[in-house]
Formats: structure tokens, C-alpha cells, sequence
């Protein structure tokens, strides 16, 4: 069900008061207005802290500053029209005594009275007092098909005729932007080069990087078309090989439902977050990475509607590859935790989205520990698989040798004892050899010469791998594996 078409349900069975979650309380309105509330029956009133009651003549200005009084003005209001208020700004009012009766009151009389009350809202903070009558929806952001069409609206007049194709790409690239960012950004593009073409992707692109960015909860990586190796892997690989048409319309036609992610467990630098950034490349989608301890606000209710925000910009990108790097960190110990609830409430919502999402949104959760994850994120359903991913053996070492050799040495890496080398670093993780290869480099650049064999080998017996350091917690993930609990990574 569409947005336009929930609220139309909800409205015709007179709900009386419904919380909007949005920040964009202009397309809303238009909605409103022009898609769900416009027969010639229907009045819609408008009020804000500042100027009160707006677009009505009669009551031009009502209430200002007076959130009660603008409780009073529906309450009070005589007419023959079927009426809907709404709100803004109320939500910062909504702990208050005095309305949180005035609302209960009105909530069980303006149902008769043909009123009903909308309150736009970007967080979502509803009183357990006021649970029990308020509805919550979210206005999501604009699909394709909107952001075509204002595309097609901002290019009128421009005597520029857009083809089909430029008009998808230029929709695409504005995906999981507000509507007003996206009237922004291509006014931009169109002052600056005159006219809409493929010259303005890359303005739109960095417009949406900094704005996605400035919410300091999700990072974006726009998709970069470039080579990204990982040693090893191979079940992983293979698997992620057999879907990477899952969120193309051949494999919507077939009947095959988009997946739902990945949950790599494993030690650490043994390639899990390289994944998540090798899945966006390979797949060509953009990738948005959740710092998952921005979730949790300091604000009561913040950190529930940091996670609706988070959802709602990854559908409005979709299809994309959501990375939640580290997630063991975040919800380990979950229900021990002193927060009167917050990190359950946060959790349950993730979860809940997770399961039933119907958005192609393909979520990668890695994490280093298992054991204080909350057994509803390993039940079946939530994940479309959980690999593990151990330490590389001897082929896959040399693999990761290879790899980061050829990066430095992309004409002579041949020229180094690869074979010699991974049997020297039993143990090791991808990321210990890297290390121990530029460490080789720093050594022989000093001395004003080639670095070689030795010098990495030299660089290998002097590393104090994870594997020793960390024994007791590697062991325990090892064996939690091999006791069938996730898919090994590797064939061997």
C-alpha cells in the first residue's frame, strides 16, 4: 500500500489524530491538498507555532504561539465540511499536561464532529499517554516516478528536450533526497551549465554525499567503478555471484523476492567490511554505511527516530547495499542494558524493518563477536545467510599476497617468494599481511633501496598476530563455527 493510499484509509476511517513523520512538511501538504483531502466537502486548515492559522481568510493568524488555543479553535469550530487540521511544530508541545488531556478530550468527540487532527512531525516522541489515539505513519522520500516528473517540471521552458534515459539517470542519481534538495540541486546544475546532461550526475552525486553525510548517521558511497580484490572466500563469493541480478526486473519478473542481507561474523581484518564494499561495486549500487553508535541519542525518543531516519533515506536510495559495520558492539548485552528500554526499543524496530522490508535494500552486518548478540538477530529470516569468516589458509594467503603486492608493484610483484611468504605467516589475517608489507616498504625506503622478500619475511617474524594476542576469543569463534552455526566463507 502507498503512502497517498494509507493515509486515504486512515482518514476515511476516521481516525481522529495521525502523526506524520516527515521533514517535508510542503510535499505533505501538497499531498494532502491536491491527492488524498481535496473534494469540494473537505476544508483543511494549517497551523504553526509562529504564524498560527494559515490559508483560511476568516481565521488568518489564530492561535499564534498558543498551542492550546489551537486545540480550542478545532474544538469549538462549527461547520458543515468535513475538516482536517494540521499541525506543525506541535510535536515539541506533546509532553505537556494540559495537552496531553486536551488531546485525549478531542479524541474521542471531533470523530462526530467530521474533524480530524494530523500533526507533522521529524521525530517521533509520543507520550505513553497518548499512545493509545495517536497513529503513526511515514511519509517516504520521493520514488522514481515523483522525482521524474518534477525532473520533467524543472526542465520545462528550458527549450532542452531530455531523452529517456538521461531523465532515468538524473532520477536516480537524486534518489534518497527530500523533494525540495532535489528542486535545489537541479536549479543548481541548470544555472551553472545552462541546461540539464549527463555533465550534471556528478554535481547531483556530491550534492546528495554532503547532504547524506551532514546527518552524521549514514555515510554514502556513491557506486565507483573500481577493482576490488579479496583473497580468498571463494563459498562467499560464489554466493553473492548467483544474486547479483537479485534486484534487477528479470529476477522481479521471475518471482524471485529481493534478499535481504548478510551477517559476516569473524575475526578481525579477515575482510568483512572489503565485502560490504566489493558487494556495491560488483553489484553497480551505491553503498550507505551506518555508524550504528550515532543511533542512540541523548534525547529520549531520539534515538527511535534517528532509526526511522536511517530506514527511510535507505528505501529513498534503494535499491543500495546498507553496510552496518561493527553491529556485535551496538547491541551486545542487549537486555541488560541501563537505558530504561532504549537500545530494545532501537533494536526491536531494526529488526522488525529487517524481516518485513519490502524495499531492495541489501544490508551487511559484520561483526568480531557473537556470543552477546540477541538470538532474534541469528533466527532464520532476518539475514538471507550468516557466513563465517576465519583466518586464511595457505592458498588464500598467497591469494592476499598477490593482491597487495600487485597494487605496489603492479610490473615485479612476481618477482617476490609468494609461496615462501604465506607459509610464513600461519595465522595471519589479510589485514596482518598488508600491514607487514608496507612495514617492509617503510625498512627499505629508509635504507634508499627495493624492498624484497626478505624484508617482508622479516616484517612477518616480528608481527604479534590477533591469532596470539586474542587466542581465547578467536577459539571461541572458531569452534561457535564449527559447530554448524554459520557457512564457512571459504571452501577449505
Amino acid at each position: 500500500m502507498t503512502f497517498n493510499q494509507d493515509l486515504r484509509l486512515l482518514l476515511k476511517s476516521r481516525y481522529p489524530i495521525i502523526l506524520i513523520n516527515t521533514r517535508e512538511e510542503e510535499r505533505l501538504e501538497y499531498i494532502i491538498k491536491n491527492r488524498v483531502y481535496c473534494s469540494d466537502n473537505q476544508q483543511v486548515y494549517c497551523w504553526d507555532f509562529v504564524d498560527g492559522y494559515t490559508n483560511n481568510p476568516s481565521d488568518n493568524g489564530y492561535a499564534k504561539r498558543n498551542p492550546l488555543l489551537a486545540l480550542e479553535f478545532i474544538e469549538k469550530l462549527d461547520t458543515e465540511y468535513l475538516n482536517l487540521f494540521i499541525l506543525k511544530d506541535f510535536d515539541s508541545f506533546l509532553n505537556e499536561v494540559i495537552l496531553v488531556r486536551k488531546l485525549r478530550n478531542l479524541s474521542k468527540n471531533i470523530r462526530a464532529q467530521s474533524k480530524q487532527i494530523i500533526i507533522v512531525s521529524c521525530t517521533v516522541n509520543i507520550p505513553f499517554a497518548l499512545s493509545d489515539i495517536i497513529t503513526i505513519i511515514d511519509l517516504p522520500l520521493p520514488n522514481l516516478l515523483e522525482i521524474k516528473k518534477e525532473i520533467t517540471r524543472l526542465n520545462t521552458g528550458l527549450n532542452v528536450s531530455l531523452n529517456t534515459q538521461l531523465i532515468d539517470d538524473l532520477a536516480k542519481s537524486c534518489q534518497g533526497l527530500s523533494i525540495d534538495r532535489i528542486r535545489k540541486v537541479i536549479t543548481k546544475t541548470i544555472v551553472q551549465y545552462g541546461h540539464l546532461d549527463s555533465r550534471s550526475l556528478p554535481v547531483i552525486i556530491e550534492e546528495k554525499r554532503q547532504i547524506i553525510n551532514q546527518t552524521k548517521l549514514l555515510e554514502f558511497y556513491p557506486y565507483n567503478q573500481v577493482n576490488r580484490d579479496i583473497g580468498g572466500l571463494d563459498a562467499l563469493k560464489l554466493w553473492l555471484k548467483k544474486r547479483s541480478r537479485s534486484f534487477s526486473k528479470e529476477s522481479f519478473n521471475y518471482g524471485i523476492p529481493s534478499p535481504k542481507g548478510l551477517l559476516l561474523v569473524g575475526i578481525q581484518g579477515t575482510g568483512k567490511s572489503l565485502t560490504a564494499k566489493t558487494i556495491a561495486n560488483d553489484w553497480t549500487l551505491p553503498l550507505l554505511r551506518l555508524d550504528i553508535g550515532r543511533l542512540f541519542g541523548g534525547l529520549v525518543g531520539e534515538s527511535e527516530s534517528k532509526m526511522r531516519e536511517m530506514i527511510n533515506v535507505a528505501e529513498g536510495l534503494s535499491p543500495c547495499v546498507l553496510w552496518i559495520d561493527e553491529i556485535d558492539k551496538a547491541f551486545s548485552g542487549l537486555y541488560s542494558q541501563g537505558d530504561s528500554g532504549t537500545s530494545a526499543r532501537v533494536f526491536g524496530t531494526f529488526i522488525t524493518w529487517l524481516s518485513e522490508k519490502t524495499a531492495p535494500v541489501f544490508v551487511v552486518a559484520t561483526a568480531n563477536t557473537i556470543q552477546k548478540l540477541p538470538s532474534e538477530m541469528l533466527r532464520k529470516g532476518r539475514f538471507d545467510e550468516i557466513f563465517f569468516l576465519d583466518l586464511p589458509n595457505t592458498l588464500e594467503r598467497e591469494m592476499i599476497f598477490k593482491i597487495h603486492l600487485s597494487k605496489v608493484r603492479p610490473k615485479s610483484w612476481q618477482t617476490y617468494n609468494i609461496k615462501q611468504l604465506s607459509l610464513a605467516c600461519n595465522k595471519f589475517s589479510g589485514a596482518e599481511i598488508e600491514q607487514a608489507i608496507v612495514e617492509s616498504m617503510h625498512t627499505a625506503f629508509s635504507e634508499e633501496r627495493e624492498f624484497d622478500t626478505a624484508d617482508i619475511k622479516l616484517a612477518l617474524d616480528q608481527f604479534v598476530p590477533l591469532a596470539h594476542t586474542d587466542k581465547e576469543q578467536i577459539d571461541c569463534l572458531q569452534t561457535w563455527a564449527s559447530e554448524g552455526r554459520a557457512r564457512n566463507a571459504s571452501f577449505t
